[in-house]
Formats: C-alpha cells, structure tokens, sequence
C-alpha cells in the first residue's frame, strides 16, 4: 500500500495529475495484481510491464491521463480500446457508471474478466473481437479510451462517440512517432482534437471478419 501511494504521489500527483477522484481510484486499484509475478516488484515503478500476447501494461501515469483526459463521472458509460490485463478498466471502473472493454486476444479478455470479477467490479462489461469497429451495441459512449496505436482515428469509433463525449487515442505518424491525441465531438458534429503527449503504444491490430 506504501509503495501505491508513493506512486500516486510522485507519478500522477506531482505531474499535474490533481482531481481527487482519480488519485484515489489509483490508491485503491492494486496494480501489482494485473501484473505476472515475475515483475511484481517493479508493478509501482513508472515503467510499462510486459503481459501476455506481446502486449504490456502501461505506465501508471500514461493511464493516468488517458483516464484525466475523458474526464470521467460516475454519469458515464466508456468504451475502452485494448483490454490488456484489465488494469485502465479497473481504475474507470471506481470513476463511471459502465465501462465497456474490447481485446482481439480472447486469452486477455478471459484472463482481464476474471481478474476484474474477483475484485468485485460488476460494471465492466468484456468483449473479445475488432477494436477498429468499437462495440455499436451499447453507444454512443461519453468516453472512449484507446490503449494501442493505430496510423489513424477509426471511423467507427468516432461514430460510437456522443455529443460532447471525448475520445483519447495514441496516433502512429510514423514507426518512430506517436502522439496522443484528445477528440472532442462537439454540438454540431464537428471534432476539436488536441494533441497532449508523445507516447509509445503497442500497435493497433485489425483482423478481417471480426465480430
């Protein structure tokens, strides 16, 4: 519990990280349970750490602002793009109302469910299959997080995004450059995008035929 705290502190707070709300969804989410043994005791280090499938569990203050940037109440249903270990959709899970999480690995999605269950969350709703083509069924979304990199914003996800809703996404421009990136779909439909931060995310998979 220490050493989460002192993460909170020196990672998000002291980054400008400051709404309560947040802080404390990241003092009561062990991040060391959505992590392999083997990196147990880097899980509140400010680095990312590998999981299954290639795929990696990203520094807690890239979800940290992901999470800011969505501005999340517990007014809102959120997709989120790339399930992982399932550590994102915990920490949204204490701050929204739904929160709706798409892997196209199923061995992630059973693995991120079960975690997510034991720890008593019952408002994240899992899906294995094409974050390109987002979940239709339960939109539109006041938030949409997305945690792996595609070389453009998926049209899909842009439809599935409310009126006034944001979306927060890590664009390749090239191999070596990403940048995350803020859309705001606003009251006519048009989209303000705001670029906050360099980053490096695995990249985004689409398969044909996924459901």
């Amino acid at each position: 519990m220490e050493s989460r705290q002192r993460m909170v502190r020196e990672q998000i707070l002291a980054k400008g990280i400051v709404d309560p709300r947040i802080l404390a969804a990241f003092n009561r989410v062990a991040r060391h349970l959505f992590v392999a043994p083997l990196h147990r005791e880097q899980a509140y280090a400010d680095v990312e750490l590998p999981i299954d499938e290639g795929q990696t569990v990203n520094r807690p203050y890239t979800v940290a602002i992901m999470t800011a940037a969505i501005a999340p109440d517990e007014r809102k249903k959120v997709l989120e793009i790339g399930t992982g270990s399932g550590y994102q959709a915990a920490i949204l899970a204490e701050l929204v109302k739904q929160v709706y999480t798409i892997d196209i690995y199923e061995r992630l999605t059973q693995k991120a469910r079960e975690r997510i269950r034991s720890l008593g969350y019952d408002n994240v709703f899992f899906k294995t299959g094409d974050g390109f083509l987002g979940w239709a069924e339960h939109a539109p979304y006041e938030g949409i997080i997305v945690t792996c990199s595609p070389d453009h914003i998926p049209e899909p996800l842009i439809r599935q995004l409310a009126v006034g809703g944001r979306m927060v996404i890590p664009v390749s421009f090239s191999r070596q450059v990403q940048e995350l990136i803020l859309i705001e779909k606003e009251a006519d439909g048009r989209l303000k995008r705001t670029n906050l931060i360099p980053v490096k995310f695995v990249p985004m998979i689409q398969r044909r035929h996924a459901d």
